[in-house]
């Protein structure tokens, strides 16, 4: 078992995002799995992640705070304990309209 401290987490460069806060949990170098890749994404108030898309499988977790995610079926709240999948090559932008921050889990199946 690997376990990653919170506080031994390691911050992490999003590409197109902006307002953020991100720590690697597991995969992307902080653990050894190969398969998946888990970090928790803090939004301030206006941040978000520009138009684009990737050819993994995402899973978002909204964890505390409200944020929108637009994919081309049109914007969709997602409020505590919500959840959305974001299949691959699907475009999607994020952002948060508040003005509290929000804590999102990112699971990426590339």
């Amino acid at each position: 078992m690997e376990v990653t401290r919170l506080a031994d987490a390691l911050p992490y460069e999003a590409p197109k995002h902006h307002g953020i806060a991100a720590l690697r949990l597991h995969g992307g170098g902080q653990t050894n799995t190969e398969r998946v890749v888990v970090g928790l994404s803090h939004f301030l108030p206006g941040g978000g992640a520009d138009e684009s898309s990737s050819e993994a499988e995402r899973v978002y977790v909204v964890l505390e705070g409200q944020i929108t995610v637009t994919t081309e079926d049109g914007p969709v709240l997602l409020g505590p304990l919500d959840s959305c999948l974001i299949p691959p090559g699907e475009t999607r932008s994020v952002h948060n309209a508040t003005n509290q921050p929000v804590s999102m889990l990112v699971i990426v199946l590339p």
